[in-house]
């Protein structure tokens, strides 16, 4: 039985939009706070706003498969870094919640 190459890359392409969407839901939760919240609660959505445009514009070339092939060796870094920073800045909004 031979492999169809041409399912792997659209299963590949489905996972980074996913991935965009559920960075957009967090950004969205985020920003949603502000309205909630002080100016701190501000700067942490504009950190927000900064991470998700920084995913959106390195994965929507992976997810869309357009653009240079050079951007995909940042796509998986980029978007743990900022998913990271994202856990980071909820827990931020859990301690501030606590005092």
């Amino acid at each position: 039985m031979s492999r169809d190459p041409g399912l792997q890359p659209e299963r590949t392409r489905l996972a980074w939009r996913r991935t965009l969407l559920a960075v957009t839901a967090v950004l969205l939760l985020e920003v949603r706070l502000v309205f909630a919240g002080d100016a701190f609660d501000a700067v942490l959505a504009g950190l927000a706003v900064v991470a998700w445009l920084g995913v959106l514009v390195v994965d929507w070339r992976r997810a869309t498969g357009a653009g240079p092939r050079g951007v995909e060796r940042w796509s998986v870094p980029l978007t743990a870094l900022a998913a990271a920073g994202l856990a980071l800045l909820g827990v931020l909004h859990v301690v501030r919640g606590l005092r």
